[in-house]
């Protein structure tokens, strides 16, 4: 699949997936970015904006052991909120539409995950094609900065945090 035209970008509304995705719908002219709660990252509970240092310090043994703290979005929660978003999103732009959306890693994996392309490690810029037919099919990655080469070294955020 190619992309042509591109009827709406979409994205999560935390910050580095609502700016990659003002900065995508600049380069294209094309606007406004629209944000969808159901395309956030997992919510990780009481990890939420710790640093994995301060994760293993404030809570010893639980990554290696792969437990998880209170308020962990568990798998199945994660990928029905991301679902419903992909599908209220198909449902508005209908099936031939064009959508860029803009959301996390741990989104991506969970969707690859479920629709059969195993669990990897997605980089920044990197995304997925997914179409929708009677359901969703997976594509193949992409990386957006594979032949252009970085164009800036953005400043770390929050949400370089768990």
């Amino acid at each position: 699949m190619s992309i042509g035209t591109v009827d709406v970008i979409v994205a999560s509304p935390l910050g580095r997936a609502r700016n990659t995705a003002e900065v995508i719908a600049a380069q294209l002219g094309i606007g406004p970015v629209l944000t969808i709660d159901g395309l956030m990252e997992r919510a990780a509970g009481e990890w939420e904006g710790l640093t994995r240092a301060e994760i293993d310090e404030r809570f010893p043994t639980f990554l290696a052991e792969g437990r998880r703290p209170p308020g962990w979005e568990d798998d199945e929660d994660l990928l029905a909120r991301a679902l419903g978003a992909l599908d209220a999103i198909a449902r508005v732009v209908g099936h031939d539409g064009q959508i860029v959306a803009v959301t996390h890693g741990g989104v991506i994996m969970r969707l690859e995950d479920h629709l059969g392309g195993g669990h990897h490690r997605i980089t920044n810029l990197g995304g997925r094609w997914i179409e929708r037919r009677d359901d969703w099919l997976l594509g193949g990655r992409l990386d957006l900065l594979q032949d252009a080469g970085p164009l800036h070294e953005a400043p770390a955020t929050s949400e370089d945090q768990i």
